[in-house]
């Protein structure tokens, strides 16, 4: 369902990834991990189509995303770290304009909107401005929107970030809840976040990929800690 094939962006001489190729079957939830830097945003933006892969090619649902861009948009959810949010709208307008503008009939908007809502838990600021929301509830604005077209693989930016605990153990239980008919990727660099929601893990560190494996794998008899800090090179004092 997600195709990353030989992605690999440059800037100048600068690469921020490098060859970086991995497949998602239907129905696996994956943690994509890495430091600050790594290439996790750069990547999912090649994957997302948001940005043109210097060489390689990225795939959603077996539609490539550049050459048949409408066709992968359909089947993708995609949540940046800082979502397309309109302060001034409430989230019942802004779902109800992404909605049209995904050419949604009225009877289907209706239908997916009860069902955002309820999944999201928004009904109680429905009709307040987003701006004017917390952080967390923006989140699941932006989770709602997401989630509106009803597509196979969401793909999603460091989704807990900036959340209290409460807030963060919502999220993670919708990505649960989510994850039993969807295929999702989930980039973060918070390591509880993997045992928490993940079923796989892709390390990847200065531009590449370090591992993919299972999550007790990579803990290994020392912890996902540990691993972390040897493959990234964070154990030496090296940073990415």
């Amino acid at each position: 369902m997600i195709e990353a094939i030989g992605l690999s962006k440059f800037y100048g001489d600068f690469a921020a990834t490098r060859e970086v190729s991995f497949a998602i079957p239907r129905g696996q939830v994956v943690a994509f991990l890495g430091p600050n830097g790594a290439g996790k945003s750069t990547t999912m933006k090649m994957l997302t189509g948001y940005l043109a892969p210097s060489e390689g090619s990225a795939r959603i649902a077996g539609f490539d995303v550049l050459t048949d861009r409408e066709r992968a948009a359909a089947r993708l959810g995609y949540l940046p770290e800082n979502g397309p949010l309109y302060p001034e709208m409430t989230p019942l307008g802004l779902l109800r304009f992404f909605g049209r503008a995904r050419g949604m009939t009225r009877e289907r908007l209706r239908e997916r909107l009860d069902e955002v809502v309820r999944q999201c838990a928004l009904g109680e600021v429905l009709e307040k401005a987003i701006g004017k929301l917390s952080k967390g509830y923006r989140q699941r604005v932006g989770m709602a929107q997401v989630l509106l077209h009803e597509p196979d693989v969401l793909i999603m930016d460091e989704p807990t970030t900036g959340l209290d605990p409460n807030q963060i153990r919502d999220v993670r239980t919708l990505i649960r809840e989510l994850g039993r008919t969807k295929t999702i990727l989930l980039s973060t660099h918070i390591l509880q976040e993997v045992e928490a929601v993940a079923g796989r893990v892709i390390l990847i560190n200065a531009g590449r990929v370090v591992f993919d494996g299972l999550p007790a794998e990579l803990a290994g008899a020392g912890g996902i800690e540990e691993a972390f800090h040897r493959l990234t090179g964070l154990a030496s004092g090296v940073t990415a």
